[in-house]
């Protein structure tokens, strides 16, 4: 039975951690959020320790390899921004690391990773649990079966709709969460990569803080892309579970939609994890260098390959500017 430690316990997706450790036969031995809302530790693991500060959990874990007690993996779902200092933490302990998406916000920090990994003798995995989607699995088979040279015209579409806690939290803040891009589109541009190869032109179209398009050029697709947290851009059949969601492949008039199918993927990637079958360092590289340049990108103005949805995102934003004029007058 392997021992886990969990940072981020109170965050929305640790429960899919808690739920994974369980499934897989392991044990939580301790955890640490700066919040305390964790009465869901209850339904998993109830006699771990818990800490609220840090230093705490820090001196707890060394604690514990200090009396041979190591912990054997540290699973990692904080605020982006502090995703490379807390793995670095866990590998300096020589201990292997679990982290949540995005690995780090920036493609230097990957070498960083790798020289910790080098020299603590631990490693990092990542979820990136779309590459087990069976939907996106089917269509890569697909790509593969294509024509040599068949290159594939696509449309990626990502609504879901997110509250006003969201733009004052961390994640409204670029520095800490990368932006929209980052934050809630860096599993599509790695299971693009997955699917159609390595990218070859990257361009923006749109960037707010809730909304941001463009255009990508992979070995095998085209892909426009638009991703959005305004409800206001979502379509009439968004799936309504615990928030309205709607995702969306269009493979040359072919949809693919993916919106379901995700509840027991965090597992299977621990599965993967634990039988040394882990996404590493290097599988996040293609992903984190499309949104780090899309971060610092500008913009390009009247583009020849906007996505659908582009036209009624300019619309809007000129709506909501022509009122403020208005307000302010």
């Amino acid at each position: 039975m392997k021992k886990f430690g969990l940072i981020g316990t109170a965050g929305y997706i640790a429960p899919r951690h808690l739920k994974a450790i369980k499934e897989t036969g392991h044990e939580l031995v301790v955890a640490m959020d700066v919040n305390d809302s964790v009465g869901i530790m209850d339904s998993h693991f109830p006699d771990a320790e818990f800490f609220t500060e840090f230093e705490e959990f820090s001196g707890f874990v060394e604690d514990l390899k200090q009396k041979g007690e190591n912990l054997d993996y540290i699973a990692i779902a904080s605020p982006n921004y502090l995703h490379l200092p807390h793995m670095k933490f866990a590998l300096r302990n020589g201990i292997d690391v679990i982290c949540e998406k995005p690995l780090v916000l920036n493609t230097a920090d990957l070498d960083t990773l790798k020289r910790y990994e080098k020299e603590y003798g631990a490693q990092v995995n990542s979820i990136l649990q779309l590459r087990l989607h069976p939907s996106i699995i089917a269509l890569r088979e697909k790509v593969q079966n294509a024509p040599a040279g068949k290159v594939f015209d696509v449309d990626l579409t990502y609504l879901t709709s997110r509250g006003k806690w969201y733009l004052k939290s961390w994640k409204g803040f670029d520095e800490k969460s990368g932006g929209v891009a980052t934050n809630i589109g860096v599993h599509f541009y790695d299971m693009l990569h997955f699917i159609f190869g390595d990218i070859k032109y990257n361009e923006v179209h749109y960037r707010t803080a809730k909304t941001s398009s463009g255009y990508l050029q992979y070995e095998r697709a085209n892909v426009r892309w638009f991703l959005s947290i305004d409800a206001g851009h979502l379509p009439k059949n968004a799936i309504q579970g615990e928030k309205l969601t709607y995702r969306s492949i269009d493979v040359e008039g072919e949809e693919l939609e993916f919106s379901g199918g995700f509840t027991d993927l965090h597992t299977q990637s621990y599965q993967r994890i634990l039988e040394g079958n882990g996404y590493g360092v290097e599988d996040n590289r293609a992903a984190i260098e499309t949104v780090d340049v899309m971060r610092k990108s500008s913009l390009v103005e009247k583009p020849s390959n906007p996505h659908p949805l582009l036209k009624e995102a300019l619309m809007k934003t000129a709506v909501e500017l022509a009122t403020q004029l208005k307000e302010s007058v």
